[in-house]
């Protein structure tokens, strides 16, 4: 890599964090541990026992050591972990605007990250495509935040495809501790992955019993609503499959909206069957406000 690369690199990531740390602190404004609980307890100390008192809450040591009853105190676990798993496969190349899904999926992803140092909490990143391309573990700090956010930008992967279940189980296997994930993707796998098969199913029930898992869709107005400019060839991103279509045909540009809309439709199916909470977030608008509205609601629903 030339200097003048790296400069550039060096560039985009600065403006990435600029920005992202204006929007992690107007997204969330101190309500962040309301959006993103712990699970654990921690211990914070111990006073004398009171009638009402649970008994499984008596400190035994203390209580022999001062020959009078004490209980344990407990608070909420404030420490967060934030696990990104960040879709990089072929098809995040595609925009239709200024910005590509993957450059789409960067910024978000920076959000999160920023807002999770900003609480001194640690994340994570898992880059996949149909095989594993990267994983940082968690860890806090600005400058490990900063490698996040430049690894999603211009990290260079292996592969072209999309695997979903395998960075799912990878996910499950390699972070044991409770987390927040983030699984960032543009959910563009084989129908039977979605409406058929359950194997997909499984992994993202497998990963929310043990994790928080939040499903943000990225998606591009142009993959659902087909423009009227005649003959084009389409090329499928990750398998290089190629179809001729007219679209100045309307039942053409129908059939497409609507295997758009049954995509749309079994994965809202199946995030519901899971309990996972999910947010679609398209290249061509503003994404904040719906990203603030979407964490408020998940908030106000968890008390």
């Amino acid at each position: 890599m030339t200097s003048a690369e790296t400069r550039e690199i060096f560039e985009k990531v600065r403006q990435v964090e600029i920005r992202t740390n204006r929007l992690a602190r107007d997204t969330f404004a101190g309500q962040y541990h309301s959006v993103f609980k712990g699970r654990g307890m921690d211990f914070d100390e111990v006073r004398e026992y009171v009638p009402g008192d649970e008994i499984r809450s008596i400190d035994w040591n203390v209580t022999a050591r001062t020959g009078r009853p004490f209980v344990k105190k407990y608070r909420e676990e404030r420490e967060l972990t934030i696990l990104l798993l960040v879709d990089l496969s072929a098809s995040g190349h595609f925009g239709s605007t200024a910005q590509s899904k993957r450059e789409r999926a960067a910024e978000v992803a920076s959000v999160l990250a920023f807002s999770a140092i900003r609480n001194n909490d640690k994340v994570g990143l898992i880059l996949f495509t149909d095989e594993i391309e990267q994983y940082l573990p968690p860890k806090k700090g600005r400058r490990h935040v900063l490698r996040v956010v430049r690894e999603i930008l211009f990290f260079t992967p292996r592969r072209r495809g999309t695997d979903l279940v395998q960075a799912l189980r990878f996910a499950h296997r390699v972070v044991r501790r409770h987390a927040i994930a983030f699984l960032l993707s543009d959910f563009l796998v084989p129908g039977e992955a979605l409406g058929r098969g359950e194997e997909l199913r499984r992994a993202l029930q497998l990963v929310h019993r043990r994790h928080d898992l939040v499903a943000l869709r990225v998606g591009d107005r142009r993959e659902s609503e087909l423009p009227r400019i005649g003959r084009v060839t389409l090329e499928d991103a990750e398998t290089g499959e190629q179809l001729e279509i007219d679209t100045g045909d309307e039942n053409v540009r129908q059939r497409f909206a609507e295997q758009a809309d049954a995509r749309r439709r079994a994965l809202r199916q199946l995030f519901g069957a899971t309990g996972i909470d999910a947010l679609d977030i398209d290249t061509q608008d503003p994404y904040l406000a719906p990203l603030r509205r979407f964490f408020r609601t998940r908030a106000a629903r968890r008390g």
